[in-house]
């Protein structure tokens, strides 16, 4: 992706951030509380129930203000931070001939007989997103050779990035740049 946040040091030698359960990534990051003003009453116009996220190791940021608690918009920051961070932040994916590239567990409970069973909705979407853009950063852009790695079929693993648009356009826009088609 171009404008991806390269992750510092001590991410590289763990799991993707995206990864993480909500209790750690909140550690990682910096929290904010304000008001926002609009519907909600009074609570929402004179109670800081606004939160804003801000991931200390990328300086990624999510915000939540339209629920009427602090914890219910902490959940969702927290939510939509996972999936910023699974949309910017890169891993090197080390695998070669003699060792190639094994799926997380997850990936692969995910994925049984070769069939990605993912609901964008889910806690799980950010950290498969993560590692499936991972190995499809990682193989080129090929679907075939990521699909593989993935233990996938190729019309599978596109038919899940399309679950996450954005995702979707950045890989088009980096494979067009590399002289590919947009994949549909």
């Amino acid at each position: 992706m171009n404008g991806s946040v390269e992750p510092d040091e001590r991410l590289a030698r763990t799991d993707h951030p995206a990864a993480l359960d909500p209790t750690a990534l909140a550690n990682e990051c910096q929290l904010r509380t304000t008001r926002r003003s609009g519907p909600g009453g009074q609570n929402r116009n004179k109670v800081e129930t606004a939160v804003i996220l801000i991931h200390g190791p990328t300086g990624l940021c999510a915000q939540a203000s339209e629920r009427r608690s602090q914890a219910e918009n902490r959940a969702v920051a927290l939510k939509r931070l996972r999936l910023e961070l699974a949309l910017a932040v890169r891993r090197p994916i080390e695998s070669s001939a003699a060792r190639p590239y094994a799926p997380s567990p997850l990936w692969l409970s995910r994925c049984p007989g070769g069939r990605i069973v993912a609901n964008p909705r889910h806690d799980d979407f950010p950290a498969l997103l993560a590692e499936a853009l991972d190995v499809f950063y990682a193989s080129a852009f090929d679907p075939k050779i990521a699909a593989q790695a993935l233990q996938c079929s190729p019309s599978q693993l596109i038919r899940f990035l399309k679950e996450a648009p954005r995702a979707m356009s950045c890989i088009n826009k980096e494979r067009r740049q590399n002289g590919l088609h947009s994949l549909k």
